[in-house]
């Protein structure tokens, strides 16, 4: 960072300014709103809120979808040996290449860009979720049979602790999926707001400072929400490692 902050004030470009200046835009742009709006400006509420909620949205429906029909496919031999081929395909498909199919389906808007995530963020969960429930214990399950343990008890004491850790790892992958989708589903015509919106309206306008300030924004919510995801991961795969010892 401080190399390109010397090389960029060295070289005066305007299409490589300094990490500096554009740290400086994007706090102006976004972040010097008052205090009883946590800092944040007009311009952030019109195109960062709208962005995040549509990525909050498709990732917890992603995320609740592939949790659910995971646990299904993975704990029955026959489902998963007729899914997964299925499974493979879909999740070889580039998200992009279905957007013809989801603007005829939903039109240009907030759903069409909400199933383009969820359809993006559902495979590393499913699948993920769909082996971590293939390899529980068979021992612990035959333990569960003689203590005659419900369906229910089964999935909360048995299957779901056994496959968290696949769990997460598909949750961020998916995680990461979701940011890519948002910007990319706010890139299309038809959309009025949002980071990626953002970015082709500073594009158009040859405003190169706040195209660099979106990618950085981009950036640092990626981080941020990587983070928090592993935060929660090690407090509860870390717990029910504990209660499971």
């Amino acid at each position: 960072m401080a190399v390109w902050q010397v090389v960029a004030r060295a070289q005066g470009s305007v299409y490589f300014p300094p990490p500096a200046e554009i740290a400086r835009h994007a706090r102006d742009l976004w972040f010097s709103g008052p205090a009883r709006h946590a800092f944040l400006t007009e311009d952030a509420v019109a195109d960062v809120l709208p962005s995040l909620g549509r990525m909050a949205a498709g990732f917890t429906l992603a995320a609740v979808a592939g949790i659910a029909l995971g646990v299904a496919v993975g704990r029955s031999r026959r489902a998963y040996a007729l899914c997964n081929p299925v499974l493979q395909f879909a999740r070889a498909v580039p998200p992009p290449a279905l957007v013809p199919v989801f603007v005829v389906i939903f039109d240009f808007g907030t759903p069409m860009q909400i199933a383009s995530i969820v359809f993006s963020a559902v495979w590393p969960v499913l699948i993920n979720t769909a082996e971590g429930a293939r390899n529980t214990d068979p021992l612990r399950l035959e333990v569960a049979a003689v203590l005659r343990l419900t369906p229910a008890e089964r999935l909360r004491f048995l299957i779901l602790p056994s496959a968290l850790p696949r769990i997460f790892a598909g949750l961020r992958l998916s995680l990461s999926l979701s940011l890519i989708l948002m910007v990319f589903s706010e890139l299309l015509p038809g959309t009025a707001n949002g980071i990626g919106f953002t970015l082709t309206d500073a594009q158009s306008r040859s405003d190169l400072l706040t195209v660099w300030a979106a990618l950085a924004l981009l950036g640092v919510l990626g981080h941020l929400l990587n983070t928090g995801l592993m935060a929660v991961e090690k407090r509860i795969v870390g717990r029910g490692r504990t209660t499971a010892g």
